[in-house]
């Protein structure tokens, strides 16, 4: 069964060591970690370096091995020496940047196909803010300038009838008003779940533990539960195979 590391900010930074390790444990495979800084690349390429590099030099100190896979389009999924990175490692990590940019760069490619195969046997997968926030059905366009139609993008329906809200004690911040955008667009009987910045939810779907610096915020019609670090708490996700 495969696992997840689902941060709310802060990848590669010294609070998410906790993560990595709990997550490398469990994990299957050789041990090594693919840095996976895709959902930056319309940032340009020194944005998606700086990801990489920071990664690198992250699981450098905690003596894990690493590489940065140079995904930036969907004709860099299809690539045969890209996709064979995916045999054998434990963790696959998605920092972040555009979530419905990056899951337009991965659906429906061989590297996904190779990746959900590969969750199947028992790689972990972590994802912080885009990394997270692409796995519902819906992804947001981090770039839309407005709330309007356009916003919600398809995801790459890992989890469905699920919404994921990363950053969430600070999206207001960011943009005023966006927390209440995002929570008027979960349906009845779908679930919003949010999680705090410099936090993590590490479960396989169902059960879940709460680690870092705040807590993970669970919506679902018209009721909240909220759940702080160092909590566990039990929530099916509906995850599609893997």
């Amino acid at each position: 069964m495969s696992a997840f590391g689902l941060l709310g900010s802060g990848e590669f930074e010294p609070w998410s060591a906790e993560v990595d390790r709990v997550l490398l444990a469990g994990a299957t495979g050789d041990g090594r970690v693919l840095i996976l800084p895709a959902a930056s690349a319309k940032e340009g390429d020194g944005v998606f370096d700086g990801w990489g590099s920071k990664g690198l030099a992250h699981f450098a100190s905690l003596g894990v091995p690493a590489e940065v896979v140079p995904i930036k389009t969907r004709e860099d999924a299809a690539r045969d020496d890209l996709v064979a990175k995916v045999e054998g490692a434990s963790v696959a990590y998605f920092s972040g940047g555009n979530p419905a940019f990056l899951a337009s760069v991965l659906a429906d490619t061989p590297f996904w196909d190779a990746l959900r195969g590969g969750m199947g046997r028992g790689l972990a997968y972590i994802g912080c803010s885009a990394g997270v926030a692409c796995l519902g059905d819906q992804a947001p366009d981090s770039d839309a300038l407005r709330f309007a139609d356009g916003v919600w993008q398809p995801g790459l329906g890992v989890f469905h009838h699920t919404w994921f809200g990363p950053h969430w004690d600070a999206v207001d911040r960011f943009v005023p008003g966006l927390s209440d955008f995002i929570v008027s667009s979960v349906p009845p009987g779908d679930t919003l779940f949010a999680i705090d910045e410099n936090t993590a939810a590490v479960g396989d779907g169902e059960g879940w533990s709460v680690k870092g610096a705040a807590g993970v915020h669970i919506y679902r019609d018209g009721g909240w539960a909220h759940h702080a670090a160092g909590s566990t708490f039990s929530l099916d996700l509906g995850r599609d195979g893997g």
